[in-house]
């Protein structure tokens, strides 16, 4: 699948990602924040629909009394985390997949159709970045976003072991 070709701005992913939180509804919910230095070169309103796609589904599947947690990082990583159902590791890469859901529509209000974490990943594909995406083991469940975002004078190293 050929890439596409996005803006070339520098965009400032701390400063996105803390005005996206800022934004996002998290009444009952405990939100953690850690946000490092992070500009990556890019399309300035694409990376912003990233943050909201994943912030919104942070939100939207978490549990009463849950958390979220948000990051960046000065070496390249963008990372977003909730609790919520548990999920098995194994239906992980489905949710990556277009209107894929890890269970079945109820069609009630503000349900979503399913495409966001797609949607997620081609942005990412767009801005030669990559996504991994992990299922939070434990009781609190949920699913752990990390993007890493290519960022001049930082090698590229693979940090699967982390997820």
């Amino acid at each position: 699948m050929p890439t596409t070709r996005v803006a070339a701005e520098p965009a400032d992913q701390a400063g996105l990602a803390a005005a996206e939180l800022a934004a996002c509804p998290q009444e009952g919910l405990t939100v953690g924040r850690t946000f490092a230095p992070l500009t990556v070169t890019g399309d300035r309103v694409l990376l912003g629909h990233l943050l909201r796609n994943l912030l919104t589904n942070v939100v939207r599947h978490n549990r009463a009394e849950g958390r979220i947690s948000v990051s960046t990082s000065a070496d390249g990583e963008l990372t977003v985390s909730n609790t919520g159902p548990v999920i098995d590791p194994v239906d992980v890469p489905a949710l990556l997949e277009p209107f894929r859901r890890r269970a079945e529509r109820q069609h009630t209000a503000g349900e979503g159709a399913g495409p966001g974490l797609s949607i997620a990943a081609s942005t990412v594909r767009a801005h030669e970045a990559e996504l991994r995406a992990a299922a939070n083991p434990g009781q609190g469940g949920g699913l752990t976003v990390r993007v890493r975002f290519p960022v001049p004078g930082v090698a590229r190293t693979t940090r699967t072991n982390q997820l």
